[in-house]
């Protein structure tokens, strides 16, 4: 917690907001909160290497949206010292747009692919030589006159990132040194995040409110920073200048997030399944339709949240709602009724 004098005043706004883009990104392994097992493994990796001189060997990082696969791979970089470049799987759409890429590393370099599940098959192609050999094999010509040119590439990283581990395809996988799998946050992490995030925007948060954000952040850090930045304006515009737990479910009241952490569309998806197809099951593509919302969204957003906290439960025939979804949408359950009567 930050102490009295660094309290937030309207004036700052935009110096914070400055900061907000900049600074809550932690930048090494020790302001890095949680995640311990894999930190001392990328602490090993990194060091190692600096004693050897050599490159990083690649590394995949896996696992839900907002946990910080993207910050650990700039902390990489930073232990050691090298530039990173970050694309998309997305963005690369060619397989000249890899090689362009790949031409512009230096030795040591780090190159940050996210989404690397959604390369497509030609771009991947390209890809094996580079992470195995560091070379890049240009076709030159058509036809019988083509001839295939080897172009050597200075020693690199690949950090890939995805939600997505099962779609990336064995030969690819292969080639990582190190795949990690990074897990959901507990409450005490995520509450402090929220402290060490408090302390970079100035803001004065209480125990027990900070402890509130926690346990609505659906164990994710991102949406932790999210939540305490929407509170601070809330605090902000209602000339407060503390954060207390009032303050902090108001906020949260304000942007629908309930104790459980559920949005607006996570409760739709729940009372649209137990509302119009009695509960389940039903087909993702169809609860997506209902709901007005992307297929993938629901399955990489959404879904996983649900299922962790016991709301949905997946079948052969489709998604169903569990006992405790109607019990915390306050919806009686049809099987109880039936039991009564």
């Amino acid at each position: 917690m930050v102490k009295e004098n660094d309290k937030v005043k309207p004036e700052n706004i935009d110096e914070i907001d400055t900061i907000i883009d900049q600074g809550l990104r932690p930048q090494t392994f020790a302001d890095f909160i949680g995640q311990e097992k894999i930190k001392k493994n990328f602490a090993i990796l990194t060091e190692a290497a600096k004693l050897r001189q050599e490159a990083l060997e690649h590394i995949l990082i896996y696992g839900p949206p907002g946990l910080g696969k993207t910050t650990l791979a700039h902390i990489i970089a930073h232990s050691i010292n090298a530039n990173i470049k970050v694309t998309s799987g997305p963005a690369i759409e060619r397989a000249g747009d890899l090689a362009s890429i790949l031409t512009n590393l230096e030795e040591g370099d780090i190159l940050f692919i996210d989404e690397i599940h959604r390369l497509n098959k030609q771009v991947e192609e390209v890809l094996y030589p580079a992470m195995e050999d560091y070379a890049l094999d240009v076709i030159l010509g058509k036809g019988p006159s083509a001839k295939t040119l080897r172009i050597d590439l200075p020693h690199f990283t690949l950090i890939g990132a995805t939600t997505k581990a099962g779609m990336i395809s064995g030969p690819m996988r292969d080639r990582f040194g190190l795949i990690e799998r990074l897990n959901y946050y507990e409450d005490k992490e995520i509450k402090a995040i929220i402290f060490r995030s408090a302390k970079i925007l100035k803001i004065h948060i209480d125990d027990n409110a900070a402890a509130e954000i926690a346990h609505r952040s659906r164990s994710t850090p991102r949406l932790a920073n999210r939540f305490l930045k929407r509170t601070r304006d809330f605090a902000q515009v209602h000339k407060k200048e503390i954060i207390d737990l009032k303050l902090a479910k108001q906020s949260l009241d304000l942007l629908e997030i309930d104790d459980c952490g559920l949005d607006a569309l996570d409760r739709n998806i729940l009372s649209t399944i137990i509302n119009k197809f009695n509960g389940g099951p039903v087909g993702l593509a169809t609860i997506a339709a209902s709901v007005a919302e992307d297929v993938d969204t629901i399955s990489e957003v959404y879904e996983p949240y649900l299922l962790q906290q016991g709301f949905i439960e997946r079948t052969l025939r489709g998604r169903k709602v569990t006992l405790l979804a109607y019990k915390h949408l306050q919806i009686a359950h049809p099987g109880k009724q039936e039991k009564m009567l």
